[in-house]
């Protein structure tokens, strides 16, 4: 680890520095054997007092914190290990729900200064394994405006009726026209409370996305195709390109504006200095799983056991191929792995630009 710019977890707006730590794994994973092989104090650096919101009671100190019920079993560990080694060397007593109610951790202890310390080790290691949970929302523009879905479904039949004898080319690696989108960023969302938050935070935003868009719709074009990575013969991901038709960069603005509230809330890890305006044609991820969904942006995707295709006929016959033109109005906190009455993803929120 470089000492002078050590990992650094944002929980809550306030950020921690985390120390790397050796992670014990088991085979079973449902039977909360989750533990770390050295002590809790080595995790994190502990924050002052007034961090948290510690109430004083007629016993010491007592402190709330919401943890989704998902992640109760990182704070108990293996046979209730992390939890003892967190009470032992804090001298607090931690009060976890019982596994399937949602509920607040409960820390208590005769000093203030011991409860902040334990909530401390306990939110940076929840956040620590929240980084490991599958996504289960995304921020997306919905791109199957209608002219575009028929783009797209030309651009299909073509690519199959020409570029079929490529490697690895065939039907089962193009997107789902009515899903068609690009994405801005992920979020892991893991009880209702969660999803209720960043639906607040998207509304919040709606001011700056208007002052951006004048209170006006997005008149877009999806034209051009590219690849994710560096060998045009060897490719997982296909995209469209999406440019503004006033030739702004205020698609762009929105998307990284809404990414950097997003992360500063906490909600959101930061993966790439801007985002990466592109919308999925062609991915070899839906081989195996056509309602998988990329995570926005190159070298991301889980690489084991996937075919790649040869796609330089297809970039040479259809590089610069028009897809349509729409108006965008909308920004929206989509769910994965679900589908609305129009074939694209349930929206738990959103806001519009005009």
């Amino acid at each position: 680890m470089d000492i002078l710019r050590p990992a650094l977890v944002n929980i809550n707006g306030r950020i921690y520095r985390k120390n790397p730590v050796k992670e014990e794994h088991y085979e079973d994973e449902e039977e909360e054997d989750f533990s770390y092989s050295e002590p809790v104090a080595d995790q994190c650096i502990d924050e002052p007092c007034d961090a948290v919101n510690i109430e004083q009671t007629e016993k010491g100190f007592r402190c709330a914190i919401d943890v989704p019920g998902v992640l109760y079993k990182y704070i108990i560990g293996k046979k209730g290990e992390t939890r003892k080694r967190l009470e032992s060397e804090t001298k607090t007593s931690i009060s976890i729900p019982k596994q399937g109610v949602e509920g607040q951790i409960v820390i208590t202890g005769p000093q203030k200064s011991a409860v902040a310390s334990a909530v401390t080790r306990v939110e940076v290691l929840i956040e620590s394994f929240r980084r490991k949970q599958p996504f289960t929302h995304f921020l997306s523009f919905a791109l199957n405006h209608p002219q575009v879905q028929e783009g797209f479904q030309r651009f299909k039949e073509e690519v199959l009726e020409h570029c079929s004898q490529g490697l690895g080319v065939d039907e089962s690696i193009f997107q789902n026209p009515a899903k068609l989108h690009l994405t801005i960023g992920t979020l892991a969302l893991l009880n209702e409370q969660e999803v209720m938050r960043a639906c607040e935070l998207l509304q919040q935003c709606q001011g700056f996305i208007r002052d951006i868009t004048e209170g006006k719709p997005l008149a877009l074009e999806v034209r051009g195709i590219e690849y994710m990575n560096d060998d045009p013969s060897m490719v997982d991901i296909l995209y469209a390109k999406v440019i503004t038709q006033d030739a702004s960069d205020r698609l762009q603005q929105i998307a990284d504006r809404l990414v950097e509230s997003f992360v500063g809330a906490g909600l959101m890890v930061k993966e790439w200095d801007r985002v990466k305006l592109h919308v999925t044609v062609m991915n070899t991820l839906f081989r195996k799983d056509p309602s998988v969904e990329d995570k926005g942006g190159p070298g991301r995707q889980n690489m084991k056991d996937r075919e790649a295709f040869d796609a330089r006929n297809i970039l040479e016959m259809f590089g610069e191929f028009f897809f349509g033109a729409c108006k965008l109005d909308s920004v929206q906190l989509s769910q994965r792995f679900s589908s609305d009455c129009t074939g694209y993803y349930c929206s738990a929120g959103q806001v519009t630009f005009s």
